[in-house]
């Protein structure tokens, strides 16, 4: 491994299994992780609002509009500079002015996750990660990747350096996981 680092992006549909891969690589390969959601949960925070769906996104769409559609890849990037780690992991590359931003940074790779509707379903909604999501019906999740924040997100995966099929059990997602991490260390 060379001495530069290694930075992973993931991109996929919502419950995909993108923080399942973060978590993984922290553990098995002691890599430090970042979440776009991160940024957005921070602002929300410290301005008293709740982390809702609607509020993550509007809160998304407000700073995008205001300074830049790669502004929070920005805010990201200077993060992971400042990160000593060798290898970074961040997950939620939704939209293709973050990867444009992410693709000029040498040593990056987009791994692409994908999983089928009905089991993405089911894992929001016993995550309950957003205030909601444990009430939300199959037919509002989907239209949920419809809207503004996900709509670029097909696109983005198409992008993809690497690609990974998480309708398996975890066992499978490591051994796709570890297949890549061997050709990129």
């Amino acid at each position: 491994m060379s001495n530069k680092k290694i930075i992973i992006g993931l991109t996929g549909e919502i419950a995909c299994g993108k923080g399942a891969i973060v978590n993984y690589l922290v553990k098995k390969y002691n890599t430090s992780s970042y979440r776009y959601s991160t940024i957005l949960r921070d602002v929300l925070d410290r301005v008293y609002q709740d982390q809702t769906r609607h509020n993550i996104i509007a809160t998304s769409d407000f700073l995008r509009k205001n300074f830049g559609e790669d502004i929070l890849s920005k805010t990201l990037a200077e993060d992971i500079k400042k990160d000593k780690n060798k290898i970074i992991v961040f997950d939620g590359v939704r939209r293709i002015p973050e990867l444009k931003y992410f693709k000029n940074i040498s040593n990056f790779i987009l791994i692409s996750v994908y999983s089928d509707p009905k089991i993405r379903y089911e894992r929001v909604v016993e995550r309950n990660e957003n205030q909601g999501d444990d009430k939300k019906t199959f037919k509002q999740f989907m239209l949920d990747q419809k809207g503004v924040s996900d709509f670029e997100v097909p696109e983005t995966m198409n992008q993809a350096d690497f690609k990974i099929n998480n309708n398996g059990n975890l066992e499978n997602l490591y051994k796709q996981v570890d297949q890549i991490i061997s050709k990129i260390l």
